[in-house]
C-alpha cells in the first residue's frame, strides 16, 4: 500500500532538495527521519516534515506502522519562480529568481514482502 505526502510551494531551490531526496530514498521511514535529522542542509528540515506527515498518513488512515514503512520515492519537482527586481548601480536593475519546489514522499508498506 503506497500512502504520500506533499508539501508544495517551498522556499528552496529544487536542485538543491533533489540533493537530499536522493539520499533517503529505498531507505527505511526510521533510517530516514535519522538522516534528516542529522543533516546539515536547509532543505533537509522541510522533507523532514513531509516524511513525518507520510508516515503519519499511514498510521492513521491505513494503520500501518513506522517500522514496516520504506520511502519508496521522494521527490522535488519545480515550483513557480517568484521574480523580484534587483537594483544595481548606474540606474539599471537586474531579475533575481526565487526558486519553489514541489516535495512529494511516497512510504510503502513492506511487512508482506
Amino acid at each position: 500500500m503506497e500512502v504520500r505526502a506533499v508539501a508544495k510551494f517551498q522556499r528552496v531551490s529544487p536542485r538543491k532538495a533533489r540533493l537530499v531526496t536522493q539520499l533517503i530514498q529505498g531507505r527505511k521511514a526510521t533510517d530516514a527521519i535519522a538522516i534528516l535529522e542529522h543533516l546539515p542542509k536547509g532543505s533537509a528540515v522541510m522533507i523532514g516534515r513531509v516524511v513525518r506527515s507520510a508516515v503519519a498518513n499511514a498510521e492513521n488512515n491505513f494503520n500501518l506502522t513506522l517500522e514496516d514503512l520504506v520511502v519508496k520515492r521522494a521527490l522535488a519537482d519545480e515550483g513557480p519562480r517568484m521574480k523580484r527586481v534587483w537594483m544595481r548601480g548606474r540606474g539599471r536593475r537586474d531579475t533575481k529568481l526565487h526558486r519553489t519546489a514541489h516535495i512529494t514522499v511516497v512510504v510503502e508498506d513492506r511487512r508482506g514482502k
